[in-house]
């Protein structure tokens, strides 16, 4: 790997859609990077494929395949998949970005955990591979690096349906083994094939390392590991920790049987014992509250080593590992002589190798610099021995400007001495100004908004006079504002002049009313039943943008006709009806005017102007007298 350049992916945007931001994790099969989905503005996490395996089309195929089967896969504890895709010679998942820790980083935290807490993890990631089982998936590589632990306290379980394109690859062809060694079932070791009852087994050494803090082999070699998993059987956790529970020591010794067909059928199997055990295990932690008296009263060893390593995916050959032991009264004659001959002999030649190797070349360990302050991650790395050198910052969310915000090779790396260490600055967050687009055109201060590096929000239409119609007001946030590239800034359009709605409203006051809002007035009175001077029509229609100055011209019926007259023929057949005088309401607040009308028996029309909420025009005025029953209308 070239040491001297930055990662290449991260700025770049894969597919016209993908913004990659920075990279999150890398594996033994891929590298998580944190990326912007443009098209939906949301953040996702892209797992892009390890070149080896982008270069083999029988896995891109089976990747593509893998890929749609999980994505149809719909479960509260699965990190779900949103899409799949290839950009030139990368091939990527693009998946739900879940922020928190993966369960590896909690066990080198914590150690182990009470058993109850452990239940409470191992749960959520039985129902995830119970819903995958039913569907036909089995996940085959279940280990704490692929159970995510977010934020907001959900559990997600990730990389369903990888190691099973990873088959279809020229790099497992037979004799292969696919998978991680820690968690590997004897028949994943001995034949390659892996189903359900391969992920349950998986759970059985995941829970055993969450109530001990560590795996239950351990070997200088995988090979010797794998050794153990097809021959050992695994012993109960209370054997390394006294105050794990029976309960736990049972559900362990189940999911780990070496034949498959003793073990749960599947995850829902093992779910219901699991949640079982929960419900009967005490809330109390210690010896006495989880153990019944008697149970395993040997003390147990004391338990001092750190919690396991992270597990990479192992694509390695699947030697051969012997005959299965016999029985346990029958285990201490069998004497596997040729093989432990000749795993002797490897032993000794991959030490005089590596001895040899060493001799010639000094290594070092390269130190965790990302976060730290630029100046002083320089003169660390320099004062142990390596070389720096900077490139071009990025700008970043989390990292503070100055600080370092990612380095190549990854911290841990074992370099020959005097090798270079690549920098990453942080630039801080990117900020951009909202940009000056009062009186510009709508499309023109889109323009501006998008060079600027920010989206267009809500677009809203307002009466204004003061500018041309079409054309921006404002913004919101205002001009020089800064705020995070690619946010949302509203834009608030001046509609001109928006033509009232004066339809009923008195002639005179209509008129007055329109000319105040910048209207040239004409009335224009025809014969027509309705009430004597007042608007049945109206041109141009109501709630139309115009410009400023625009004629506008009402329609009322006739004022000369002899309004008694035209009343008392409405009110034909009532000439024993009370009557009563209309109360004046203009300037009062709508809702005391109504309150006030409905009490003198009058019903009441509300008709909105100007949204003043003070009453302006009401009809029939004040002093009229009218029947109660009679509509008023009010304007305000």
């Amino acid at each position: 790997m070239d040491t001297t350049t930055a990662d290449p992916l991260v700025g770049r945007l894969l597919d016209g859609r993908y913004r990659v931001e920075s990279r999150i994790a890398r594996g033994g099969m891929a590298t998580v990077y944190l990326a912007l989905d443009i098209r939906l503005e949301r953040t996702v996490a892209l797992k892009v494929m390890h070149r080896s395996l982008a270069d083999d089309p029988a896995f891109v195929r089976r990747f593509i395949g893998e890929a749609k089967s999980v994505a149809s896969l719909s479960h509260p504890n699965v990190v779900h998949v949103f899409d799949q895709g290839t950009d030139g010679d990368v091939v990527y998942l693009s998946m739900e970005y879940v922020p928190g820790r993966t369960l590896r980083d909690v066990l080198r935290d914590r150690g182990r955990l009470p058993a109850r807490e452990a239940l409470e993890i191992l749960i959520p990631v039985l129902a995830a591979l119970g819903a995958a089982h039913q569907a036909g998936m089995v996940h085959r590589d279940v280990k704490p690096e692929n159970v995510l632990l977010a934020e907001d306290g959900r559990i997600k379980v990730v990389d369903f349906g990888l190691a099973r394109a990873i088959e279809a690859t020229n790099q497992t062809r037979t004799g292969v083994m696919i998978g991680t060694i820690g968690y590997m079932s004897p028949e994943q070791v001995t034949t390659g094939g892996a189903d359900v009852r391969s992920d349950v087994y998986a759970c059985g050494i995941m829970l055993f390392e969450l109530v001990t803090g560590r795996q239950p082999y351990d070997g200088e070699t995988p090979m010797s590991v794998a050794y153990r998993h097809v021959h050992d059987t695994v012993p109960p956790p209370s054997s390394l920790v006294a105050e794990v529970p029976a309960l736990i020591d049972d559900l362990v010794a189940q999911a780990t049987a070496r034949e498959p067909h003793d073990r749960p059928a599947d995850a829902t199997a093992m779910l219901v014992r699991a949640v079982e055990a929960h419900r009967t295990l005490p809330r109390l932690s210690g010896p006495h509250a989880a153990r019944p008296s008697g149970a395993f009263a040997s003390p147990a060893p004391s338990f001092t080593s750190p919690p396991a390593a992270p597990a990479h995916t192992l694509i390695q050959p699947r030697e051969e590992i012997g005959e299965r032991r016999p029985s346990r009264a029958r285990r201490g004659r069998f004497k596997p002589v040729w093989f432990l001959t000749g795993l002797a002999v490897i032993m000794v030649a991959a030490v005089a190798a590596t001895g040899f190797l060493f001799s010639q070349k000094s290594y070092k360990t390269v130190p965790e610099l990302v976060g730290k302050n630029l100046a002083v991650a320089e003169r660390s790395a320099k004062a142990q021995g390596f070389k720096v050198i900077k490139v071009e910052g990025r700008h970043d969310e989390k990292v503070a400007e100055g600080s370092v915000l990612a380095m190549e090779p990854d911290a841990g790396t074992e370099v020959e001495a005097g090798a270079t260490i690549t920098l990453v600055p942080s630039l801080g967050p990117k900020r951009v100004l909202v940009p000056k687009t009062a009186g510009m055109s709508q499309d023109d201060a889109r323009a501006a908004i998008a060079e600027a590096g920010l989206t267009v929000g809500k677009m809203r239409r307002i009466k204004n006079l003061e500018v041309a119609r079409n054309h921006v007001i404002r913004t919101s946030p205002q001009v020089g504002e800064k705020l995070k590239e690619g946010a949302k800034v509203d834009i608030y359009v001046s509609a001109g002049l928006v033509m009232p709605d004066v339809a009923g409203m008195p002639k005179d006051e209509a008129a007055a009313f329109l000319t105040e809002q910048g209207f040239q007035v004409q009335v224009n009175e025809v014969d027509d039943d309705a009430e004597p001077c007042t608007v049945i029509a109206q041109t141009p229609k109501a709630k139309s943008e115009v410009d400023q100055g625009t004629p506008a011209m009402v329609t009322v019926a006739r004022c000369q006709t002899d309004f008694w007259h035209w009343f008392r023929g409405d009110q034909e057949g009532r000439d024993d009806q009370e009557f009563r005088v209309m109360p004046g309401v203009m300037g009062k607040g709508i809702n005391d005017a109504r309150n006030e009308l409905q009490a003198q028996g009058f019903r009441v029309r509300v008709h909105n102007l100007s949204n003043s909420g003070v009453v302006r025009f009401q009809r029939p005025g004040p002093n009229a007298e009218r029947p109660p029953g009679s509509e008023v209308h009010l304007w305000h």
